[in-house]
């Protein structure tokens, strides 16, 4: 019970980053069974791969053509092998791709879209065209042509895993999906990637560089991690079986247990315990020592003061060579911490029967 992600609140805490749920669940979408969703393979998905891959690229593109040509598109030069190559790979994908999703096989897909982004990628680290500039100016305009091909290829053919940034990135293109009414645009449809030659032409402005994907840290997916677990012990706590009721006593034997009210007057760990506390205790008959487990719920500091109920003729008892003088009347709430069981007036003085 309990035990998920709630899309009303993953929109709340992850503004604008519906495309990364998307693409998470589908990119680990099994075919034949149900999806198994970690918060530590979401955060890979999005900082290896929408990120470093798709976004990396993209941002790349947009930026150098800004800079280089004021953000139009290049006249290439005559094309290398390598160029003619990685636009004949670009115009393969729209059937690639839709031959997975045609087949329900929607993870194939995804990685296939991914594969488009890493040929991008992989086309700028090898061509580099940010050290060509200082020597062939010419030929940096076809590496920049090839690369805006294939990032409004991107645009078009994320639209069905990343509907989000598929919009945003054809916004900073400059580009429209086919049936948009919106004029003085682009047009590109799955079928124009497979057969135009030119996806985005010569002289076409395109827009300013903006982030399609943020990092996402570490403590942003633990305190994720932290809100389940806090679930799961609740789930736990709601759960947790009533102890049965222990064996039937007498009234007399009831009436052998001397309950008095107490104030803990002193506290101390117990040395090299870690659940222990040695307590000084006002019991309104004496001042006792008493040893309680509690050291892991309390501090000394906390139950200094407290008011608490005792079980002072209880035989005394040695533990790690300090004699205990009676028992601390204890209950747990429902995540496990342990209450004292005290009275409420704090009028009530020390020594009064508890019966």
């Amino acid at each position: 019970e309990n035990w998920a992600v709630w899309l009303p609140e993953y929109l709340e805490e992850f503004p604008n980053q519906q495309d990364v749920l998307r693409y998470a669940l589908t990119a680990n979408a099994p075919e034949t069974k149900d999806n198994d969703f970690t918060w530590k393979d979401f955060q890979a998905r999005n900082n290896n791969e929408l990120v470093a891959i798709f976004g990396n690229f993209i941002n790349r593109v947009v930026v150098l053509t800004n800079k280089y040509y004021n953000g139009l598109v290049p006249e290439p030069s005559e094309f290398s092998q390598i160029d003619e190559e990685t636009l004949a790979a670009v115009k393969a994908y729209p059937a690639v791709i839709a031959s997975s999703i045609e087949r329900y096989r929607f993870r194939e897909a995804s990685q296939e879209l991914m594969n488009l982004a890493r040929l991008g990628n992989k086309y700028l680290a090898d061509e580099e065209p940010w050290k060509v500039i200082k020597e062939d100016e010419a030929r940096t305009r076809t590496i920049m042509f090839v690369a805006l091909q294939i990032a409004s290829a991107l645009a078009t053919l994320s639209e069905p895993f990343l509907p989000f940034t598929s919009n945003k990135l054809k916004s900073i293109l400059n580009v429209s999906s086919s049936d948009s009414t919106t004029e003085n645009r682009i047009e590109n449809s799955w079928y124009d990637i497979a057969s135009k030659d030119t996806l985005l032409p010569v002289g076409h402005q395109i827009g300013k560089a903006e982030l399609l994907f943020s990092k996402i840290e570490d403590e942003t997916v633990q305190a994720q991690i932290d809100k389940l677990l806090a679930t799961k012990k609740a789930n736990e706590a709601a759960n947790k079986a009533v102890e049965p009721q222990k064996e039937t006593i007498s009234f007399e034997d009831f009436t052998k247990l001397d309950l008095r009210v107490g104030t803990i007057l002193e506290a101390e760990k117990m040395p090299k315990a870690k659940k222990l506390l040695v307590l000084k205790v006002d019991t309104g008959i004496d001042v006792r020592t008493i040893v309680s487990g509690i050291a892991e719920s309390f501090s000394p500091e906390e139950v200094v003061g407290k008011k608490v109920t005792v079980l002072v003729n209880l035989a005394p008892r040695a533990l790690r060579g300090v004699e205990s003088q009676g028992m601390i009347l204890m209950t747990e709430t429902a995540d496990g911490k342990l209450v004292f069981v005290n009275p409420d007036d704090a009028k009530v003085n020390n020594g009064l029967h508890i019966s």
